[in-house]
C-alpha cells in the first residue's frame, strides 16, 4: 500500500495561516468592510508572530551578493526615478559572463549614496515567501506577488503614486513614514496607471493625508488599489515587503463574457460574410454622424443586435470555465524537484514503498473532458485518465487520499508533478 498524507497544503511557520498574520481585525470584518474599500493599519502588537521567518535585511544581502540575481529581479531608484539596469549590473566573471547580473559593488556605491533597492518577484526567488504568497493567494482567491523595498535613512524611493493592485505593506526592519491619500481614480484597472493622472495625483498629494503613520518592524498596512502613497525612511535603513494582490474584477468577468460571446458569434455565417466593396469609403458619412460611414450603419446595427442577443442568452458555465482557466494560469503550483520526482517514480516502479507521497499543494486540479476523453487538468498540465481511474482521482483532489490509486497511475501522477514525495522529518 502507498503511504498516505491527507494534508494538501504546506504549513505556514508557527501553524499560522497567511491572512491573519497581516490584518488586526477578524477575517469576516476585513472581507466585508475593508477589502477593496479602506486603508487599514495593523500594529505589530495586534498581529500574531513576527515577520523574520519570511524576510530580513540579511536576506537582502544574501540575494544581491551570492545568489547571482539578474534583472528584472532587482530595480534601483533614486529621487523618484528608476535607474537604468547598467547602473547596477555587470558580467558575472569567468564561467558566468552574463551581462545583467547584479553587481554588489555597484549596489554598495548606489545605496551609500541614497538609492533605494527594489527586489522584485520574491514569490519566485525566496522560499519562505514562495510558500507564504501561495498560501495567501489560496486564501484570498486572487494572485499574489512579493517585492521588497530597502531605503537608506531619510530617503524616499518614489514620489506619491497609486498602484493598480492592492498591497499589504509589511515593515521588516527600521522605520518608515507613510502618507496616504484617497484615490483620484477609484479601483483602477491594470491599464489605468497613475502616470495617466499625474496632475491629479500631484494635486491630491498636497492635501491633508487620510493617514500619516510610521511603520515599525512587524507593522502591516493594507492599501486597496488606487490609494495614493509615498514613504520615507526614518533614522536608519528601512526594509519593507510589499505583497501585491492582483484582484480579479467584474471587468475581468466582462472580458470573459465578451470572449465567450465572440466565440459563439464565430459560428454565425452571416457575421463571417465580407463587408461590401467600398463600404467604408470616404464621403459616405451618415449625416449628423461624420465618424460613421452611412454604408456601415446597417452592418453595425446587425452586429450589435446579434452581440446583444448572444450576451443575453449566454450560458454562464463557459464564462466560469474561462475565469477558472485564467486563475490557473495566474499562479504556480508549489515548487517541485525534478530529481526527487524521477527518483520517487523509479522507487515505485521497483516496488519500493518509498517515499511517502502527497498531493502537490496549490495544484488547482479538476477532471474535465478534452474531447478525446477525460483528463486531470491542473497547474502542472494535463494527465490522461482511464474511466476506471476517474473516481479515485476525484477523491484524491477533494480529500488528498491516494491509497486507492492504481500503481501505474500513481507513477504517472508522480512523473507529471501531481503527487510529490514528502520529505522525512529532520
Amino acid at each position: 500500500m502507498i503511504p498516505v498524507r491527507t494534508a494538501t497544503e504546506p504549513a505556514i511557520t508557527g501553524g499560522l495561516r497567511a491572512l491573519p498574520r497581516l490584518v488586526s481585525t477578524d477575517i469576516e470584518t476585513f472581507s466585508h468592510e475593508v477589502w477593496g474599500r479602506l486603508a487599514w493599519f495593523s500594529p505589530a502588537g495586534d498581529l500574531p508572530g513576527d515577520v523574520h521567518d519570511l524576510f530580513s535585511a540579511a536576506v537582502v544581502d544574501e540575494l544581491v551578493s551570492t545568489r547571482g540575481l539578474r534583472t528584472p529581479f532587482l530595480r534601483v531608484a533614486k529621487n523618484g526615478s528608476t535607474l537604468p539596469d547598467r547602473a547596477f549590473t555587470a558580467g558575472g566573471g569567468l564561467g558566468a559572463a552574463i551581462g545583467d547580473q547584479v553587481s554588489d559593488d555597484k549596489l554598495l556605491a548606489l545605496f551609500a549614496d541614497g538609492a533605494t533597492l527594489v527586489l522584485q518577484g520574491l514569490h519566485r526567488t525566496w522560499p519562505p515567501l514562495v510558500a507564504f504568497c501561495q498560501q495567501l493567494a489560496e486564501e484570498l482567491g486572487h494572485p499574489v506577488q512579493a517585492n521588497a523595498y530597502v531605503t537608506p535613512p531619510q530617503s524616499r524611493g518614489f514620489d506619491d503614486h497609486y498602484d493598480v493592485h492592492d498591497v499589504f505593506v509589511v515593515q521588516v526592519a527600521g522605520e518608515k513614514r507613510w502618507r496616504i491619500h484617497p484615490p483620484v481614480h477609484e479601483s483602477p484597472l491594470p491599464d489605468q496607471p497613475w502616470t495617466d493622472r499625474r496632475a491629479a495625483v500631484a494635486a491630491a498629494a498636497e492635501t491633508e493625508p487620510l493617514l500619516d503613520v510610521v511603520l515599525r518592524p512587524g507593522d502591516c498596512l493594507y492599501l486597496p488599489r488606487g490609494y495614493l502613497h509615498a514613504a520615507t525612511a526614518l533614522g536608519a535603513v528601512s526594509t519593507h515587503l510589499t505583497l501585491g494582490v492582483h484582484a480579479w474584477t467584474r471587468y475581468a468577468l466582462a472580458e470573459d463574457v465578451l470572449a465567450a460571446a465572440l466565440q459563439n458569434l464565430s459560428e454565425d455565417s452571416e457575421l463571417r460574410r465580407s463587408l461590401p466593396i467600398g463600404s467604408a469609403s470616404a464621403g459616405s458619412a451618415l449625416a449628423g454622424s461624420a465618424s460613421v460611414p452611412a454604408s456601415l450603419v446597417g452592418d453595425l446595427e446587425l452586429v450589435r443586435a446579434r452581440l446583444l442577443d448572444v450576451v443575453r442568452d449566454l450560458p454562464l458555465a463557459p464564462v466560469a470555465e474561462r475565469q477558472a482557466l485564467r486563475r490557473k494560469r495566474s499562479q504556480r503550483a508549489a515548487p517541485v524537484g525534478p530529481i526527487a520526482q524521477v527518483e520517487a517514480a523509479a522507487g515505485l516502479a521497483d516496488g519500493v514503498l518509498w517515499p511517502e507521497l502527497a498531493l502537490r499543494a496549490h495544484l488547482l486540479g479538476d477532471v474535465v473532458s478534452d474531447g478525446d476523453g477525460l483528463v486531470l487538468r491542473s497547474r502542472a498540465g494535463e494527465v490522461g485518465l482511464d474511466p476506471e481511474d476517474v473516481a479515485d482521482v476525484r477523491t484524491l483532489l477533494t480529500t488528498g487520499r491516494l491509497d486507492h490509486l492504481a500503481a501505474d497511475l500513481t507513477r504517472r501522477l508522480v512523473l507529471a508533478g501531481v503527487l510529490v514525495p514528502v520529505a522525512a522529518p529532520g
